[in-house]
C-alpha cells in the first residue's frame, strides 16, 4: 500500500470503531498529537486510550475526506469528521498530517478547534 492508502485504510477502520484493525497500521512508537487540552499520546495503546472513550457515545461516524495531498511518506488530509450521537450529528473540520514508514503510521497530528467539538460533546 502507498502511504495514502495506509492512512485511508486506518481512517476507515477508526470510522467503524474497529480498533484492532486500525491500530495494526500504527507503529509502536507513533506520536498522536491533538490540540490542547488533549495533547500527545504514543503508540497503539495511547491512541486507543484517547479514541475509545471519546467515541463511546457515538452511534455512527462518517469521516469525509475533502482534500488529500501526499509527498512520499507524508500524507495530509482535510476532513469533515461527523459523529452521530443519540440526539444529533456533530461535525468537526479537521486537517490531519500523517507520516507512514514501512507500512505503519509513525506520526499523526490532527489540527482542529478543540472548543468546537468539546462544546457539542456529551460530558460524563
Amino acid at each position: 500500500m502507498t502511504p495514502a492508502e495506509t492512512v485511508r485504510q486506518f481512517l476507515k477502520a477508526m470510522e467503524a470503531l474497529d480498533y484492532d484493525a486500525g491500530l495494526k497500521l500504527v507503529a509502536a512508537d507513533c506520536a498522536y498529537i491533538n490540540p490542547p487540552p488533549l495533547g500527545t499520546v504514543y503508540g497503539p495503546a495511547g491512541i486507543r486510550a484517547v479514541l475509545e472513550p471519546f467515541f463511546a457515545p457515538t452511534l455512527a461516524n462518517d469521516f469525509q475526506i475533502l482534500r488529500e495531498a501526499s509527498d512520499g511518506a507524508v500524507v495530509i488530509l482535510e476532513r469533515l469528521d461527523r459523529h452521530r450521537l443519540a440526539d444529533k450529528w456533530v461535525e468537526l473540520p479537521v486537517t490531519g498530517v500523517f507520516e507512514v514508514q514501512g507500512g505503519l503510521i509513525l506520526y499523526w497530528r490532527d489540527y482542529f478547534d478543540a472548543a468546537t467539538i468539546l462544546s457539542q460533546w456529551p460530558t460524563g
